[in-house]
């Protein structure tokens, strides 16, 4: 048995009848490259069955602890039953990207059953030129962007040919643990809590500020702040604090439906890397400046531009190399302003980089394990009732949500991958929206181009694929001019120049 983490509890206390906590990616492939030239479920459920020994969050099924009175565990589930997991669909004809993107929304908007593993994936055919289509969904709770890479690296191959099958699994175990024994389990674990919370004070306390749904309890950023400032105060240096920032409402921070919108698109790598080189900043620089772009675009088109920028939350990867392997979340969620108030390209390219250079230094000051310890002030018992009161009070007229979007972006591996010998030519990815934050924007580069995933509330923001063109549009508008050519000289100007002789 394996125990969450206060922050991968976290994941699974944020669910509701409206919110889930599942990622996961829409992948696109040749099958021309298989043997046969085709993909089939049996061929990718015998590919899985064999890998499973290579990612044991497969068959990782969640036991809670009877009352929440300590955080659940992982078992090796004793019925796992591989076919649940892996299905296959259908899109009618002719298959369009709108209607896979219709299709992805619909299955990203039903929970996964806690009852089993927190997985899926669906083979999705019908696409157009043979091309076959597979969408992950596993929950938050369970991987990170970063293990989320090593089960992908896990499943896929760098050749058509495959890799040796790795050895079998062992029995998964004794079975399904009793209430009774949970209970005793939770019941030990009860003195637990008062020690993690002691250790976690102290580096989380000073820096509360950095976790926005806990500084918006009233009490909390008052506490931070006297922390903060007798830290500053022990260390006699500069301590690098949280810049305030307040971010302003949109119709995509309110409460959100049931439902989804999913968009998905493709940029240039080389053209970002272009604009990278000639500016002097970063590939990650580029990718929000142009989100920025899309997204004031759509705020005026909406006629909601606001004067100050919008807040982004940035996720942020704290696995460090012996964590490899760890699965679970090993992040921290940054905050950064979005320059959607900046009409100009460059000028705002030349913002966002020294904003996300700020939110860099700050993250070097702050301890890895920020958003575990901050999660460790919430007993077990109450992790529920506290995300659903951070919600609350991101959507009431009277608060302001924590941030106004999410961004992330990805690095991927620029070789070409393949499944079951299928040859991997896009990785799309989904990720996650909540009560006051209806909005996300997830990149992945794989092969020289970044994939782009965009998931938002299906009421918010119905025109959600506008968003994929502008982010297209806002990358063209930061490409360099192209160096001027010298014009051919004409006959008779080439034959009255002087010669040497």
């Amino acid at each position: 048995m394996r125990q969450l983490t206060a922050l991968d509890q976290q994941f699974l206390a944020l669910e509701d009848s409206r919110n889930y906590g599942h990622i996961g990616s829409l992948a696109i492939y040749d099958p021309s490259t298989a043997p046969g030239g085709e993909l089939t479920l049996l061929r990718l459920q015998n590919l899985i069955a064999e890998r499973l020994p290579l990612v044991p969050p497969f068959r990782w099924r969640l036991v809670q602890v009877p009352f929440n009175l300590d955080y659940g565990y992982w078992i090796d589930d004793p019925e796992f039953d591989l076919e649940f997991h892996v299905r296959e669909i259908a899109l009618a004809p002719p298959g369009t990207d709108a209607q896979l993107a219709d299709q992805v929304a619909r299955i990203y908007a039903r929970p996964l059953d806690r009852s089993r593993p927190l997985w899926e994936l669906y083979l999705i055919h019908g696409l157009p030129d043979h091309r076959v289509a597979i969408m992950s969904k596993i929950h938050h709770a369970v991987i990170d962007g970063m293990s989320g890479a090593e089960i992908m690296g896990a499943l896929l191959d760098p050749t058509p040919e495959g890799r040796e099958a790795p050895p079998p699994l062992p029995d998964a175990g004794d079975g399904q643990p009793s209430d009774l024994g949970m209970l005793a389990r939770g019941v030990r674990g009860l003195p637990r809590y008062p020690l993690r919370l002691l250790g976690s004070v102290p580096r989380a306390l000073p820096n509360i500020e950095e976790v926005p749904t806990l500084a918006a309890i009233p009490g909390v950023r008052a506490a931070g702040r006297v922390a903060s400032t007798a830290q500053r105060a022990l260390r006699r240096g500069r301590v690098v604090g949280y810049v305030h920032l307040t971010p302003p409402r949109t119709s995509f921070n309110g409460r959100l439906s049931a439902h989804r919108r999913y968009a998905f698109g493709q940029l240039s790598l080389s053209d970002v890397k272009e604009i990278k080189n000639t500016y002097g900043c970063t590939v990650n620089d580029v990718v929000v400046a142009v989100c920025a772009g899309a997204v004031r675009r759509w705020l005026i088109e909406h006629d909601e531009l606001p004067v100050e920028p919008l807040v982004a939350q940035i996720p942020v990867s704290v696995r460090r190399k012996e964590e490899e392997g760890t699965y679970g979340n090993r992040i921290l969620l940054m905050t950064a302003p979005l320059h959607t108030e900046i009409e100009d390209p460059l000028a705002r390219l030349a913002a966002t980089h020294d904003a996300l250079a700020e939110m860099k230094e700050r993250h070097r000051a702050l301890p890895a394990e920020l958003l575990q310890d901050a999660n460790q002030f919430v007993p077990p018992a109450l992790f529920s009732r506290a995300a659903s009161l951070t919600f609350s009070l991101s959507v009431s007229r009277a608060g302001r949500p924590a941030w106004n979007l999410v961004i992330s972006n990805v690095p991927g591996p620029q070789t070409p991958l393949y499944n079951a010998g299928a040859r991997m030519e896009a990785n799309y990815p989904i990720s996650v929206i909540t009560d006051g934050m209806g909005l996300n924007i997830t990149v992945m580069s794989y092969c020289g181009h970044l994939d782009l995933g965009i998931v938002a509330d299906r009421e918010q923001m119905p025109d959600v694929w506008s968003l994929i063109g502008w982010l297209g549009e806002a990358l063209e508008e930061l490409r360099p001019p192209a160096a001027p050519t010298t014009a051919p000289q004409e006959p008779d100007e080439i034959a009255k120049m002087p010669t040497d002789g």
